[in-house]
């Protein structure tokens, strides 16, 4: 083999080598999830909202025209464990995260959990978080020691944003009481305080993610790897306080400027997807964490369903849920299934070529037939509905059975001496619970076994005890 010969062979060994990375790379498609903050099912004009609710939605809407929009996606009903379930594919009860933590303590993930950034991680992705964490605000348990590359946002919840201009607050009272700061941390760093959480910074966040994300998506989508962008916003979560460049802008209020400003940040996310040559190998989400306020005057919009957040209710279950696949998801399909956050977990393990873990109990469902159209079943018949640690009922098909209830997070718990049957195609609201005479007698049966078989699975692995510190290791 001569010289030129010798030449041509080295170019066509890295032309080849080119070619596979980049066909490596189209083969496993970049996700972008974004994760609203008790955002109610009825906001946007795709379930009804948008210019009922006084700002049209059009960019969210379009994700809907070009992907599939679930009416049966359920949700935890309380930030923390929905979280929880979303990243590690498990009910919260599971991890020890199962509430919002209003007392004092250690709370949020063991690092022994699996999150979804470290299983998409281990699989070749590039992860990026940019928003609420909710998940942890101590070391070793932030997003960069979850399996994010880097992060900018919030460790906790909005609520602390009110306390530096509270003329009641007391710094110094307790170790936890503490002004709350936007941070920021690459994968291995503690996380740099940028400065304090207060009104301001939380109007301004969600505007300060976007930009971030942006430039994520044009950084990423340069790189032979693919990426997984994970974009928990802090709105609609109180206070729900338009930025100062969309306040006003209606004429319809503070929340319908917010629903303005939100359709905006989703279009610019979309406009850089397209920009960046990756729009027909990206998966693109819009969802929630739980449905929506329920304190004055910040109060979402819950569209058919009765009730907020911190309830048993469908308007505390049933969130948002829009995805788009060019190609792979068929365009304005719908499907009232009964899904759920954790699905998400095994699905993309599945599309991403990731690994679901087998020496843990898993909840996650693959929808990815589903999701394609392959079958018209989701492949999930029920859902265990929790309130914090106690179980309230449970989803099965179009029935719901219910042990406990309660109307709003203030109103006291009414436990049922019989359990109350509901009919969701009959009766959405859950005002008329369903007496079952002997004609509906049988429902019992199969409501009744999901939670002894659940009841089952606990036992068999008990559950990590709420404020676990690391290292956890379980028993065996």
């Amino acid at each position: 083999m001569n010289k030129i010969q010798i030449i041509r062979a080295i170019c066509l060994i890295l032309v080849f080598n080119c070619f596979s990375q980049n066909l490596h790379s189209q083969e496993k498609p970049n996700i972008v999830f974004i994760f609203m903050d008790n955002f109610g099912w009825g906001e946007i004009g795709a379930y009804g909202g948008g210019i009922l609710r006084g700002a049209p939605t059009p960019n969210i809407d379009s994700i809907a025209d070009e992907g599939m929009k679930l009416l049966n996606f359920n949700v935890e009903s309380q930030c923390v464990p929905s979280r929880s379930a979303l990243m590690t594919g498990r009910y919260a009860i599971r991890s020890g995260t199962s509430k919002v933590p209003l007392g004092s303590g250690l709370y949020g993930m063991t690092q022994w959990e699996y999150t979804l950034a470290e299983m998409l991680s281990d699989a070749g992705y590039t992860t990026g978080m940019f928003g609420k964490w909710h998940l942890g605000d101590s070391k070793g348990r932030y997003p960069t020691d979850q399996g994010f590359d880097e992060w900018y946002g919030i460790p906790n919840t909005s609520d602390e944003a009110f306390w530096p201009t509270n003329d009641l607050y007391r710094e110094g009272v307790h170790p936890q009481v503490k002004f709350a700061y936007l941070m920021e941390a690459k994968k291995g760093e503690t996380p740099t305080k940028i400065g304090v959480y207060d009104l301001e910074a939380k109007a301004r966040l969600d505007g300060e993610i976007t930009d971030k994300s942006v430039d994520f998506i044009k950084r990423k989508a340069k790189e032979d790897k693919p990426f997984f962008l994970y974009i928990p916003y802090v709105q609609t979560h109180l206070p729900v306080e338009p930025s100062p460049e969309f306040k006003g802008k209606t004429g319809n209020g503070g929340y319908a400027d917010v629903l303005a400003q939100l359709d905006h940040y989703v279009g610019k996310l979309q406009k850089a997807v397209k920009d960046s040559g990756q729009e027909d190998n990206t998966i693109f989400v819009f969802s929630s964490d739980n449905g929506p306020e329920g304190m004055e005057p910040h109060e979402g919009f819950s569209g058919p369903w009765r009730g907020t957040y911190f309830t048993g209710l469908e308007g505390s279950l049933r969130v948002p849920f829009l995805i788009k696949w060019p190609g792979k998801i068929p365009a304005r399909s719908v499907s009232n299934e009964i899904t759920h956050e954790m699905d998400v977990y095994a699905t993309l393990a599945n599309i991403a070529g990731g690994k679901v873990p087998t020496d843990r109990i898993m909840d996650s469902v693959d929808l990815t037939d589903f999701l394609t159209g392959k079958t018209e079943k989701s492949g999930r018949e029920s859902v265990v509905i929790y309130n914090g640690t106690d179980v309230y009922g449970v989803k099965w098909r179009n029935w719901k059975m219910m042990v406990k209830e309660i109307n709003d997070m203030f109103a006291q718990v009414a436990p049922s001496a019989l359990p109350k049957f509901y009919n969701l195609l009959q009766d959405p609201k859950e005002e008329r619970p369903v007496r079952l005479t002997p004609e509906n007698l049988w429902v019992r049966y199969p409501a009744s076994q999901v939670l002894i078989d659940h009841a089952k699975s606990l036992a068999a692995e008990p559950p990590i005890k709420e404020g676990t510190p690391d290292p956890y290791v379980p028993k065996k």
